[in-house]
């Protein structure tokens, strides 16, 4: 009997405390729902908004994210040009070429261009390599050979011609020596090759005499190489610097310039001043041996008197 009131009271509990978390249950679940309605009434279009903004910011950024993609995509095909430059122009100081001009000139003042030149040539990096000067009553002149960088070939022809009283001539040439520079190297090249082969047969030589053969060829060669040598750097000296051959002159009396193509009257007049002065000296000469006339009239003498004595007798 107490043991049936036991489980009695046990279950009528359980049942108690059962009731109680439903009803709690159910209240939660009321005052969830009131909440909502109550936010919901209050800020739909705020709510609305935000989402909006959301969305749209979600759909800007994977815009931009897809736009970036597609730039990217499209620097990736796209292939990439080389940039094209001007090829530089080489100057003709890097070719083998020979540059000579031939000038003449008169000037106002021999001295003072003198030194002109010479400060000039200097100014240039250059030298005068020869130098003839000669002076007559007519003029003084100089004829000097100047050697310039060829860089600087064309200001120098062009201040050694400034301001001068008068440009007679004036002939500038070129002559292009690369392809001779270019064969003489590649020869001097194959020359210095086949002495290596001579040097090792040298080596493997048995005998003098197969010695002295190869050894003669071996000069030969060195001998051929030597020559070309010196042409390469005498074609590359000249291409380096270039040749102004160059004459100026001071009149210092016009009227003692002889005339170089006289008229027919001025020749006659010459020759007939040149045949008096002729037998002037002829005369002068005569004079000059007259020990000589003596000694043939004195033998002239004797003679007839001896041949006068053979007839008498």
């Amino acid at each position: 009997m107490q043991k049936i009131i036991v489980i009695a009271l046990f279950s009528a509990i359980l049942l108690t405390v059962a009731c109680n978390s439903r009803n709690e249950a159910k209240k939660e679940r009321t005052t969830s729902e009131v909440t909502l309605s109550e936010i919901n009434k209050a800020e739909p279009e705020n709510f609305g908004v935000a989402a909006d903004s959301a969305v749209s910011q979600e759909y800007n950024g994977n815009a931009d994210k897809e736009e970036d993609q597609g730039q990217d995509q499209k620097q990736k095909k796209q292939p990439v040009q080389p940039q094209l430059t001007e090829p530089v122009a080489k100057p003709d100081w890097d070719k083998k070429i020979i540059k000579t001009a031939t000038i003449n000139l008169e000037v106002k003042e021999y001295n003072k261009y003198n030194i002109s030149l010479r400060e000039k040539v200097k100014s240039f990096g250059g030298y005068i390599a020869q130098e003839e000067q000669s002076q007559s009553d007519y003029k003084i002149e100089n004829i000097v050979t100047v050697k310039v960088p060829v860089e600087q070939f064309d200001n120098a022809v062009t201040l050694l011609t400034s301001n001068v009283e008068k440009l007679n001539e004036k002939k500038i040439s070129s002559q292009d020596v690369t392809a001779e520079f270019v064969d003489t190297k590649s020869r001097l090249e194959a020359k210095r090759q086949v002495r290596e082969r001579y040097i090792g047969l040298l080596k493997q030589a048995k005998n003098m005499e197969e010695i002295l053969s190869v050894q003669s060829e071996i000069n030969s060669i060195q001998e051929d190489m030597e020559a070309a040598a010196g042409r390469i750097q005498y074609l590359g000296h000249s291409a380096s610097y270039s040749t102004i051959n160059l004459t100026y002159f001071e009149v210092l009396n016009s009227s003692a310039k002889t005339d170089d193509n006289p008229s027919f009257g001025t020749k006659f007049i010459n020759a007939f001043k040149t045949g008096g002065s002729g037998v002037m000296d002829l005369l002068v000469g005569l004079v000059t041996i007259w020990p000589l006339f003596l000694l043939a009239f004195a033998g002239f003498v004797v003679y007839k008197r001896m041949r006068t004595a053979k007839i008498k007798a």
